[in-house]
């Protein structure tokens, strides 16, 4: 270890040395001048001061000494087993998170405070890197462009949109890779290390799930019916004034006794509206937080005033509350077996062009022209396209509330006209479905989770204080002695 440690301090010192084309073996080396034992002893650990700037006789600037050689030499900070972390790699640290602070309008710590936890950052990261390499845990290249490959997929962009975004702020792509192949690395070796080993025990679920009973009844959730006008996108200040009187209009019949079901269906443009607009019971925590607000001050009943949000006007009716404990006691719940084709909206596929193209598909579905299974298989952005989209059995709750409605709103065997989410553009078909008791072992699969998750963050931490603790560390002056460990 001691002879790694070593050469791992040569190539620091010697490659880190600011000059084009550093090499550590040269094919043609060059005797070096003779220079005295006692100067070259106190040379060495420390660059030369810096030259005072001379002008040109002609004035153009900066000369540097004839004799001069000076170089910038980077220092070793830490040494951590039969690693090291150098000076530049703490800057470039610092340069990375000081600049994602700012972009994201935290306040920043105090320089030393900063530099202090980013660096016991690193020991720790670089403690765990080496008891991954240790017990083999690697994540080969292929695997590394899928995971980027998500990563640009979750953001709605290309890899090399994500490319060039990291590029113009002044992340290299390279870097960037080696950073998301080292959280794979790290996170592997938690499950193996950490989550592998957390046992709950059914004493545990049984207290968890007393508790929870006794929450509920603190809790309630409304039943919601909903009257929805769509903006288009793009529109202008007149088509939005021309959606926003479609509104008032329906609100002012509202208010004259008609009859809300009747309006949705006649009004809506939500896919639940030929059932009058029918949303069903819904944890104000689960809504936007513009619709819990409003709701929050209805009796069932009632009905808010007119909500917009990013793309249509609302009007939402409280129809009924009841205690989530009550609702827990009720517990016959409906399962829906479904699949879909998912189509996700990019910067280069809009929304009403993955609408287009999904009533494309389900023509060729009316048709007989071909399968679902073989539409999905060709279309799908999701995951389960391999299966054909199928996306199993379904709870209540278990989707967004736009695909849920549209779901329940069909009968088994049929298709839907494009459903937009947060996750894209679906067209969805009914396989079957059943009713069931709220099954005791899901609820208790439920609680073992939120368990597992409680302790899931504690453990890890335990497990990084061992890890730090076991590892020899030692921190360095810039001259290269021995300092003691910062406070």
């Amino acid at each position: 270890m001691r002879n790694a440690y070593q050469m791992k301090v040569l190539a620091v010192l010697l490659c880190s040395v600011a000059l084009s084309g550093c090499s550590l073996f040269s094919k043609k080396p060059q005797p070096a001048p003779a220079v005295p034992a006692a100067s070259a002893a106190a040379a060495a650990p420390v660059a030369k001061p810096a030259a005072k700037p001379v002008a040109k006789a002609d004035g153009s600037g900066f000369v540097p000494p004839g004799s001069s050689s000076n170089v910038a030499i980077d220092s070793i900070v830490v040494v951590v087993n039969d690693d090291v972390i150098t000076r530049r790699e703490l800057n470039n640290r610092i340069k990375t998170v000081t600049a994602r602070m700012k972009q994201q309008n935290v306040q920043m710590p105090p320089a030393v405070d900063l530099e202090r936890q980013l660096l016991e950052r690193m020991i720790v990261e670089r403690a765990q890197m080496q008891l991954a390499r240790e017990m083999g845990v690697r994540v080969d290249d292929n695997q590394l462009d899928r995971a980027i490959a998500r990563i640009a997929e979750a953001q709605k962009a290309t890899v090399q949109d994500l490319r060039n975004q990291m590029e113009k702020d002044g992340t290299p792509f390279a870097a960037f890779r080696e950073e998301i192949r080292e959280e794979i690395i790290m996170q592997r070796l938690r499950e193996h290390e950490v989550d592998a080993k957390i046992q709950i025990s059914d004493a545990e679920v049984d207290s968890y799930l007393a508790a929870q009973k006794a929450a509920a009844a603190q809790q309630y959730e409304i039943n919601i019916s909903q009257i929805m006008v769509r903006i288009p996108d793009n529109a202008t200040a007149e088509v939005i004034a021309q959606r926003r009187a479609r509104a008032e209009e329906v609100m002012r019949q509202l208010r004259t006794g008609a009859d809300f079901a009747k309006t949705a269906a006649t009004y809506s443009d939500a896919s639940d509206a030929l059932q009058g607009g029918a949303v069903g019971w819904r944890q104000p925590e689960r809504l936007p937080p513009v619709f819990a607000e409003a709701l929050s001050k209805l009796t069932p009943g009632q009905v808010t005033p007119i909500i917009k949000s990013v793309g249509a006007f609302h009007i939402l009716k409280a129809v009924d509350r009841r205690s989530v404990a009550e609702a827990q006691a009720a517990a016959v719940v409906q399962q829906t077996h479904a699949r879909h084709i998912l189509i996700k909206v990019t910067p280069t596929m809009s929304a009403a062009d993955a609408k287009r193209k999904l009533a494309e598909l389900k023509e060729r579905l009316v048709n007989k022209g071909a399968t679902f299974e073989e539409l999905a298989r060709l279309f799908s952005n999701d995951s389960s396209a391999a299966k054909g989209g199928d996306i199993g059995w379904l709870y209540p709750g278990d989707l967004t509330p736009e695909f849920e409605s549209a779901m329940n709103g069909l009968k088994i065997g049929e298709i839907s006209d494009p459903v937009e989410t947060s996750f894209g553009v679906h067209l969805i078909e009914v396989l079957e479905r059943k009713s069931d008791d709220a099954s005791k072992e899901r609820e208790r699969n439920m609680a073992r989770q939120a368990l597992r998750d409680q302790k899931l963050e504690e453990a890890t931490e335990s497990w990084q204080r061992e890890v730090r603790d076991r590892a020899f560390v030692e921190f360095r002056n810039e001259d290269g002695t021995v300092a003691t460990a910062p406070k």
